[in-house]
């Protein structure tokens, strides 16, 4: 069965938008996990909008299941952040300052040599890495090239034609997860996955090892609950 890990950003908003600590972030990350999440993932960008640097710290030590830390490595802060608190995995993602949410994957050819660098300094540390891949083939064997243990498939395209063509939506990903199969590369997705899509794509994406998934699943749980709508994609993995 394909893990189910459950982006808090969204809750991280919600709490500053106000101050205080309500909703209480670790809170709402144990009860995910007790709900049956496989995963917490955490998105901390440098203006702290969302995720702040010291929450990392706070989910680090609590935490019993796989926990996620996902970030751009051209910040020092994030490197020395991830560094600090040794997650089980970080995934790389080429954000630029001010991006309100990941838009595209790494050129793994282009950035070959930097990308190599960063995986073998997290690798080093016993930080399993993953980097964040448009389904491309030519990105994927890129990606193969750097050392890392697993790329992140960007699954926004797919979402975005799943209701007009799902077929010719989800192509591009199985192709490139037959591709990431053939070289040993574990696979994750996420990205606008919900519960209308996630079915499907995880029905038909060889070998998928886990999903991160945020803001669809934070707004569900708006007219589910929490609890609920946790199980309600674990469903959708599990068949």
């Amino acid at each position: 069965m394909t893990n189910l890990s459950v982006n808090i950003n969204k809750i991280a908003t919600l709490r500053n938008s106000r101050g205080g600590n309500n909703p209480d972030l670790v809170k709402v990350a144990l009860d995910c996990e007790r709900f049956g999440a496989q995963g917490i993932t955490v998105h901390p960008r440098p203006d702290q909008r969302h995720i702040r640097y010291q929450d990392t710290f706070d989910l680090k030590a609590v935490i019993a299941t796989e926990f996620n830390i996902e970030g751009n490595c051209r910040e020092q802060k994030f490197i020395d952040l991830v560094l600090a608190n040794k997650p089980a995995q970080v995934t790389l993602v080429p954000d630029v300052l001010g991006q309100i949410t990941s838009n595209h994957g790494w050129d793994t050819i282009k950035e070959q040599a930097y990308l190599k660098e960063m995986v073998s300094l997290f690798q080093n540390e016993g930080i399993r890495v993953s980097i964040f891949v448009d389904p491309v083939i030519e990105m994927v064997e890129g990606a193969k090239a750097t050392g890392t243990d697993r790329i992140e498939l960007y699954t926004e395209a797919y979402a975005n034609q799943y209701h007009k063509d799902k077929a010719k939506a989800i192509a591009p990903y199985i192709a490139a997860a037959k591709k990431a199969n053939e070289l040993n590369l574990g696979l994750n997705a996420g990205h606008d996955l919900d519960l209308n899509n996630l079915k499907y794509f995880a029905q038909n994406i060889p070998e998928l090892l886990e999903v991160s998934i945020g803001h669809a699943l934070i707004s569900d749980a708006l007219y589910f609950g929490l609890e609920n709508t946790i199980q309600l994609y674990l469903r959708q993995l599990a068949s």
